[in-house]
């Protein structure tokens, strides 16, 4: 397969955009947003976490986002810009950042929002007992100090260039001082933020339902009176749903169904690329995963252009076993790595298997793309002396009894906003969600002297090393990266498909003049 830089992979999304709606699509933004209405849109998983500093699948994403705010958000082009923060500058060494804070903005309970809650916030998010996701992701902070009512300043324990960034991870939304203080539980069952919805109903297995919050700081949005995010387990039902017109929005569309939903009367198709990806996790402190040979040999029994067609219907790109490809800033393209089933054999025997191995692949079915991998994979491997078995169980019980425990499984991850994103969440030593254990301190070297430097050629070479390492070492497969799908009713203006695949601006949304009047 032709070689695709940045460059050609940005025209490329661009393209896409004309052809399929991508971005504000033209006709939305000629017309002028209509106020009022109810917005339908489908999730294939429930959003079990209510809780905005734990939440772990896009449908929570989703709902964090309409519920709650973050000091910054990510656009478009994956760039940052304010949310609860106005204004933000750093010192020389970018040690100490500062952050002035919007005035006048409430919670959902009227309460003022101030430094105070942001302080607080952040020193949940820190505090391991919290368990949230964004301890290792919002960068090195030390302390967090209210200056004053409305300015904030982050005193990190190295110079880290990508703060204002990496706090608009999706984790890291601001929570009211005086829930913190009298027990995070209460946002298990409730929702207290300034985002432009208030929660209305929770049932997490079948519909949320959330409201315009009048008091928003944006005084123009959200559009919508209402949003109903209906819950479709199974995505044949979530597809019928859309044709038919009992919903408008389908968040995320599975390639086998994009097809039939682009055929649709009235249903417009959203594609753009992404770098969002499908892996199998080993478990690299265990055997037979711990011996790098073995990674390296399953690594060479896959036919990734074949494994994009198998499990992405066409609708992706190759990988090569590192979770950067070309839509990140920092990404080091190398020789894609092709099946040499023999050199597999090689290094199998070599490894102390001379008759093969067996092992148990385990994927969760949701979304079903996972599923569809391990299959392909199990096929593609044999030939090797592979002898893989798939389990796939139902999302939950993947969740709390596999996820960051097991010793190989498929995952699946949005793109984050960078490359120091990326690898802080999934592969240094102390990542949020280190679940290969792969622990390789040449790799961590470099990507803290990335993320230290504002050097932008020397970042470009220390990530290009730890991509080398990634790749050499294959502390998980990535054979695939994914094209972002999803569909609209005609009468959806305004929706953005973001690259980043947890970013849902719903407050764009506005209902055109045709859509169904609904209760």
């Amino acid at each position: 397969m032709p070689s695709l830089d940045r460059r050609r992979f940005l025209a490329a999304s661009a393209a896409l955009s004309g052809f399929a709606m991508t971005g504000f699509d033209a006709v939305a933004q000629a017309q002028v947003p209509r106020r009022g209405g109810t917005l339908r849109i489908s999730v294939d998983q429930a959003a079990a976490k209510l809780n905005p500093l734990l939440t772990r699948v896009n449908p929570e994403y989703l709902i964090s986002e309409l519920l709650y705010s973050a000091l910054t958000r990510l656009k478009i082009d994956m760039s940052v810009e304010p949310d609860l923060a106005e204004s933000w500058s750093s010192s020389a060494d970018l040690l100490e950042w500062t952050f002035v804070l919007r005035k006048g903005v409430t919670f959902h309970d009227g309460s003022a929002f101030t430094a105070a809650d942001v302080v607080a916030t952040f020193e949940a998010i820190l505090d391991a007992k919290t368990a949230s996701p964004a301890r290792q992701n919002v960068g090195p902070i030390a302390k967090v100090t209210a200056k004053d009512d409305s300015t904030v300043v982050f005193t990190l324990s190295a110079p880290f260039a990508d703060l204002p960034v990496t706090l608009a991870y999706t984790n890291a939304k601001i929570v009211p001082a005086a829930v913190i203080k009298a027990g995070l539980a209460r946002l298990d069952r409730e929702a207290i933020g300034t985002g432009p919805f208030k929660l209305v109903s929770f049932e997490p297995e079948r519909l949320i339902v959330v409201a315009r919050n009048d008091a928003y700081y944006d005084k123009a949005r959200p559009y919508l009176d209402r949003i109903d995010v209906v819950v479709y387990p199974d995505i044949s039902a979530e597809s019928s749903a859309l044709i038919a017109g009992d919903t408008d929005l389908i968040s995320t569309a599975q390639p086998t169904e994009y097809g039939r939903l682009v055929k649709a009367a009235g249903v417009k198709g959203l594609r753009v690329p992404s770098g969002q990806f499908c892996n199998v996790n080993f478990g690299c402190d265990t055997k037979p995963f711990n011996d790098v040979r073995v990674r390296q040999a399953l690594a060479l029994t896959i036919d990734r252009t074949a494994m994009v067609d198998f499990v992405t219907e066409g609708y992706g790109t190759p990988g090569n076993d590192t979770p950067l490809n070309a839509a990140y800033r920092f990404y080091a393209e190398q020789p894609l790595k092709k099946p040499d089933i023999a050199k597999a054999k090689a290094l199998l025997a070599e490894a102390g298997y001379p008759n093969g191995l067996e092992a148990t692949l385990i994927a969760s079915d949701r979304p079903s793309l996972r599923t569809q991998m391990a299959v392909a994979l199990r096929e593609m491997a044999k030939p090797a002396g592979f002898r893989i078995n798939v389990e796939t169980m139902p999302h939950a019980t993947y969740l709390d009894q596999v996820w960051k425990k097991g010793s190989f499984y498929v995952g699946f991850y949005n793109m984050q906003p960078t490359a120091d994103a990326i690898f802080a969440l999934l592969y240094t030593s102390n990542a949020a969600w280190n679940e290969t254990r792969w622990n390789n301190a040449a790799f961590d070297k470099v990507v803290n002297e990335a993320r230290a430097t504002v050097d932008e050629g020397k970042r470009r070479e220390l990530y290009g090393e730890a991509q080398k390492l990634m790749h050499a070492e294959v502390p998980s497969i990535i054979p695939t990266f994914f094209d972002l799908l999803a569909a609209r009713r005609e009468w959806v203006q305004g929706y953005e498909l973001h690259p980043r695949g947890a970013v849902f601006r719903l407050d764009h949304v506005s209902l055109g003049a045709n859509a169904p009047k609904r209760a």
